[in-house]
């Protein structure tokens, strides 16, 4: 019984480890009036994290398709993230820079 009760704590504690380091996240840079990079491929579950590196200027992240929503200005030095858990293709721009355009494709 004590072996198995060991044998289950060592299981349950390496599901522990497992998890956080199973999530990820990615950086998007926003400069020169672009996002960079424009595209990504990302697996559910993904974290994507928009940071701001314009001297002067708020942005936004603005989800145009259904169920669309944007993010809070993020000025200078500061940023915003999201997490996708859903497979799919995600176009964005910025609310106040409709020129700025990305895209986001989560994968199972």
């Amino acid at each position: 019984m004590r072996m198995k009760t060991r044998t289950l704590a060592v299981l349950w504690g390496l599901t522990l480890l497992a998890g956080p380091a199973l999530a990820q996240t990615v950086e998007v840079g926003i400069r020169e009036y672009k996002y960079e990079p424009a595209e990504l491929k990302i697996r559910a579950g993904t974290t994507v994290k928009w940071t701001n590196n314009e001297k002067r200027t708020s942005h936004s992240v603005l989800f145009t398709g259904p169920g669309g929503f944007e993010s809070e200005r993020f000025f200078p030095g500061e940023s915003w993230q999201h997490r996708f858990d859903s497979p799919g293709v995600y176009e964005y721009t910025c609310g106040p820079h409709p020129e700025m355009k990305g895209r986001i494709e989560v994968l199972r």
